[in-house]
């Protein structure tokens, strides 16, 4: 499913920070949770004990959000707070209004099961999703799901 054609949504009365002095360490594709380890901006698979950054695009370049970076290109990463919305791609399945999420695989949102850590709440359309979708996503105060 095709979504915005930006992976920051706002609230359009601020402007994100972003990390953008690190190379990316694979092929990654904007819209899923990155960190940034010193060097380089690395795919997340889960959020335990992580500081999650949003893989954006390279806009001063016209970089659509559905081309994946190539492996050592320079990233754009932002630092996601509390209530941003962002465009971030999905793990497949079902998602309702307002269910939390969790990082998963390849850096995308999934439902968040007890004892996982919740990094955002589903913030778009409900219905179900294939691997890899972008969805609305609203970015949470980070706790650990009950």
């Amino acid at each position: 499913m095709a979504g915005p054609n930006v992976i920051y949504r706002g609230p359009a009365d601020r402007t994100p920070k972003t990390v953008n002095d690190r190379k990316v360490s694979g092929a990654l594709l904007p819209g899923t949770f990155v960190e940034d380890n010193g060097t380089n901006l690395v795919q997340l698979t889960t959020a335990v004990g992580k500081r999650p950054l949003v893989l954006g695009i390279q806009d001063y370049i016209g970089q659509h959000p559905d081309t994946a970076y190539t492996s050592g290109d320079t990233g754009v990463a932002y630092e996601a707070n509390p209530n941003d919305v962002f465009s971030a791609r999905l793990a497949a399945g079902t998602y309702a209004a307002n269910a939390p999420l969790t990082i998963a695989a390849a850096g995308r949102l999934a439902a968040a099961a007890a004892g996982s850590v919740v990094v955002a709440f589903f913030d778009g359309v409900p219905g179900t999703f294939a691997a890899g979708d972008r969805a609305d996503v609203r970015i949470a105060n980070s706790y650990t799901a009950a």
